[in-house]
């Protein structure tokens, strides 16, 4: 972490422990727990800011979550379990992640709108329990007892801003994680995330099961600020109204997650001291609202990415500093002319429609192979079928010769066979160095970082994904494919939207990815300019089939392929077999 990146954590710390001394000596009793209901709130939030702001699912029971981490506190208090209240907090949200990850498995399955209404029935189940029984202590009137040092509310007050602190510091440092990073582009798409070797049901398991232990510690804060509670605390639409502050605001960022607070637990009061209608606050939701919607980011996300973009543009104002040498490739495994990549018998069928029938196709150890063909031709299907994320084909695909096809798209990455797609799916918030760092599934230093960018013509890679075009963004993900130096890299129209020089630049560039990376290539183009300079081998497809496979030169200039791109060749019967140049 360097020094840009640790002023904001230390602006934050000198700011909690101002708060932690000025307002306990400055707000009169009233106003200290509204500001105790504040922290807690805000403590919340930072769960809905693991769920939500960084794993983008709907999750409309957390505070379902914070019941249970009461109830474990209530429930250890009135047996005076040993360990005390801090040690209570900690258990109280440890006996929420069970449930959460309970909670998670449908959304290994379904997604979106689905899923927030799995999580509201379990919200509304949670009401439905919570008032037909008692939390612990109730009908014995024993209440919680906080600990000696912040038994005051100026004390409890400063509790729970040291707890605030130290769950932001924690979800920090995971977001540094390569699971932690991984929630930002499961986000975006959980396509993308596996094709870069990422697990997405272990990181959504892993988000529900954090946030539950987040809420439920601010279930168990909740009980230390007003000793006992009730049901009604709760109740299932505070989960409601939470989740839609926190898409607007982004609790997902410290800062965020305190405004959150302050809204939900301050706002009326606030608004009334001052004499203003409590419609106000509605208004300056629906504004929020409108924002959200128009920009497409919350609040924090926003602001946080204007700066990123202001420092970046002054960046590119200067002179690009030189960036040492890329490491050198891995050897070869071989004598260098074995099959990296065997594709045989490949046929995909979308009920009666055959997509593929039969094909062959083999990428060499240290070579770039081509598969072109025209629009409709079965191009992307084939990509699709050999990464894992088109089941049910028929054929094998084998990986340097052990079969793959019982993998799953994030195990065949893992195992060294990467891809890129048509459409790109890079969370515009990240820099082009995070986005690598989540992609690449191993350590890379900012050196080779730079290397690998200026490689393939790309900013510097604290310039943000936001302010890169679309054809920029292409190579940025064939540089993020390469980073993890797989074995088969499978690229899918990455120079669409660059002009013909640029496009020529990167065909000389990908010609030599196989040497200085020890990476195969499998480029699928229409741009016949690109293929010729980039590819050893080309084959072509149409209409599913194997029309002819061989050097570039020859299969370029074969009869058949010239038809097939003018649209003059008859369809193939099922039984043609490739025409050899």
């Amino acid at each position: 972490m360097n020094v840009s990146e640790l002023r904001p954590w230390g602006i934050g710390l000198l700011l909690a422990l101002a708060a932690c001394v000025a307002l306990p000596l400055a707000l009169p009793p009233y106003w200290i727990y509204l500001a105790i209901a504040a922290m807690v709130s805000s403590v919340l939030m930072q769960s809905f800011g693991v769920i939500v702001g960084r794993a983008g699912v709907m999750s409309l029971c957390q505070m379902s979550f914070a019941a249970i981490g009461a109830w474990v506190v209530l429930w250890l208090n009135l047996r005076d379990a040993p360990g005390g209240f801090l040690l209570w907090l900690v258990l109280g949200g440890l006996a929420a992640v069970p449930v959460g990850v309970a909670i998670g498995l449908p959304a290994l399955r379904i997604r979106g709108v689905n899923l927030a209404v799995v999580t509201l029935g379990f919200g509304v189940s949670t009401d439905i329990v919570l008032n037909a029984n008692q939390f612990p202590g109730t009908s014995e009137f024993k209440s919680l007892q906080r600990p000696a040092l912040f038994e005051s509310d100026q004390g409890y007050f400063v509790l729970t801003v040291i707890v605030f602190v130290l769950i932001a510091i924690g979800l920090g440092l995971f977001n540094r994680t390569r699971l932690g990073r991984s929630w930002t582009e499961l986000r975006h798409s959980e396509q993308a995330a596996a094709a870069h070797g990422i697990s997405v049901a272990r990181s959504k398991l892993a988000a529900f099961a954090i946030s539950a232990f987040v809420a439920g510690i601010a279930g168990g804060l909740m009980v230390g600020q007003i000793s006992s509670v009730v049901s009604s605390n709760f109740a299932m639409m505070q989960s409601v109204a939470m989740f839609a502050v926190a898409v607007l605001i982004g609790p997902h960022h410290p800062e965020g997650a305190i405004m959150g607070g302050i809204f939900g637990a301050v706002m009326a009061t606030l608004l009334d001291t001052i004499g203003l209608p409590q419609d106000v606050g509605g208004i300056l939701f629906g504004v929020a609202a409108i924002f959200a919607l128009r920009s497409g980011f919350s609040q924090t996300d926003f602001t946080r990415m204007r700066k990123r973009e202001k420092d970046a543009r002054a960046l590119l104002a200067r002179e690009r500093p030189p960036v040492p040498d890329l490491p050198p490739p891995p050897p070869p495994t071989g004598d260098g002319r074995g099959d990296r990549l065997a594709v045989r018998g490949l046929t995909v069928r979308f009920g009666e429609v055959v997509a593929l029938s039969g094909v062959d196709l083999t990428v060499p150890e240290r070579g770039v192979v081509g598969l072109i063909g025209p629009n409709g031709a079965g191009k992307s299907t084939l990509i699709s079928a050999v990464t894992g994320f088109l089941a049910g084909y028929q054929g094998t695909v084998e990986l340097d010769g052990k079969a793959i096809d019982r993998y799953s798209p994030s195990v065949r990455a893992r195992h060294g066979l990467r891809r890129t797609f048509q459409t790109t799916a890079i969370a515009p918030e990240l820099t082009q160095y995070e986005y690598l760092m989540i992609s690449a599934g191993r350590s890379l230093g900012r050196g080779e970082a730079e290397a690998l960018l200026k490689f393939f013509g790309c900013p510097p890679g604290d310039v943000p994904v936001s302010i890169i075009d679309a054809g920029t963004r292409r190579l940025l993900d064939v540089a993020a494919a390469i980073a993890a130096r797989p074995r088969v890299a499978l690229l899918d129209e990455p120079a669409a939207g660059q002009s013909l020089d640029e496009s020529m630049e990167f065909g000389r560039r990908l010609a030599e990815v196989p040497e200085r990376f020890g990476v195969s290539v499998l480029l699928v183009e229409h741009d016949m300019q690109l293929v010729r300079a980039a590819c050893e081998q080309v084959t072509v497809l149409d209409f599913g089939h194997v029309i002819a496979s061989g050097p570039t030169h020859d299969v370029l200039e074969n009869p058949a392929v010239r038809d097939a791109y003018l649209g003059t060749a008859d369809v193939p019967l099922l039984d043609t077999a490739p025409v050899q140049p």
